[in-house]
């Protein structure tokens, strides 16, 4: 995935994967990504950004990167006052766990050092949106992990996070900087990685994995962006997701209040896959927007995920239901 395609991906569809406004009406080309290896893994008042990662785009769309290194922790506060300049040129910040981790960290860090917080800026964190995409398919969505199923990229020997902290206080006692390579050359890679992804989001209906075309549609529809929507569960079955592909239709056009093309997907759904929530949905669909009891009833008989108190109560309705009917036109309901 080339990774100067991140300064040309749609801000909007950004925002909308992101579920932040702010993301949708901020520039990718003035994005600032940032990453930090710690001296602890926890957080807390003693941990300190020994290594700071970044990356932004020129104006020629090139992307560059920086890192800064505290030799020392007394060089703390100048590392501090450069990150400031940074972000103060930046639109939109772009992290991966940075909401959790990174962006309270340096705060902290500057409230320390008796410093302002850093500049407010709209923040894309790729982990939530990676979670919302590829969790099904990949379970935890470890950036590398991304590299290498989502990106196609492999980096080869990397260093565990549990090895950083103990590098960076070996090199405090001795000065060898040897042992800081790997971790420094992880850094880079984390944060060219971000902008990679931020290429791939932002036009990702060619290029996703059909499994995570239908977290995308989830996604999208959550965004209430619903022709969006309607074209990632397209893609997804055209590419052999499966009946998944079709049940993803019919939540969408539930949400966007199409009950007829609702009621279609969720039936070829319920054609393939023995799913008690899509026969709920079909329950109610018949009841509710075809007045057909009869229906409805047949898909309660078969099973459906509700509870036995509520599933007793709809089925004593639609039999009233069926029973008015008969009384009042001599026949059953269609």
């Amino acid at each position: 995935m080339p990774v100067d395609a991140a300064a040309s991906s749609r801000a909007e569809l950004l925002g909308l994967l992101a579920l932040d406004p702010r993301v949708s009406a901020s520039d990718p080309r003035r994005a600032l990504y940032f990453d930090t290896e710690t001296t602890g893994l926890g957080g807390g008042a003693g941990v300190l950004a020994f290594l700071v990662g970044l990356a932004w785009f020129d104006d020629e769309l090139q992307l560059h990167a920086e890192q800064f290194l505290l030799r020392s922790p007394g060089e703390e506060l100048p590392l501090l006052e450069a990150l400031t300049e940074r972000v103060e040129r930046a639109d939109l910040l772009v992290s991966y766990n940075g909401k959790a981790f990174d962006l309270p960290l340096l705060n902290g860090r500057m409230v320390m050092n008796r410093r302002p917080k850093l500049p407010d800026r709209a923040h894309l964190d790729l982990l939530h949106v990676a979670r919302r995409l590829h969790k099904t398919r990949l379970g935890a969505c470890r950036l590398i992990s991304l590299e290498s199923e989502v990106l196609g990229f492999v980096r080869g020997p990397d260093i565990a996070g549990i090895d950083i902290a103990p590098r960076y206080a070996h090199f405090l006692r001795t000065g060898d900087d040897s042992v800081l390579e790997q971790v420094i050359e992880h850094n880079a890679w984390d944060v060219v990685s971000m902008a990679a992804l931020v290429a791939l989001y932002g036009e990702p209906f060619e290029l996703l994995h059909e499994r995570d075309l239908l977290g995308l549609a989830h996604t999208l529809k959550r965004a209430r962006a619903f022709d969006e929507a309607e074209r990632a569960a397209s893609a997804a079955l055209e590419r052999g997701a499966g009946p998944d592909a079709r049940k993803a239709h019919g939540e969408i056009a539930k949400a966007r209040g199409d009950r007829a093309q609702a009621l279609l997907h969720f039936e070829a759904f319920a054609a393939e896959v023995d799913d008690p929530a899509i026969r709920l949905e079909l329950a109610k669909l018949y009841e509710h927007h075809l007045r057909a009891p009869i229906s409805a009833l047949g898909w309660v008989d078969q099973g459906t995920s509700e509870a036995s108190e509520k599933a007793d109560r709809r089925r004593t309705r639609l039999e009233r239901k069926i029973s008015r009917a008969v009384k009042k036109n001599g026949k059953p309901p269609a």
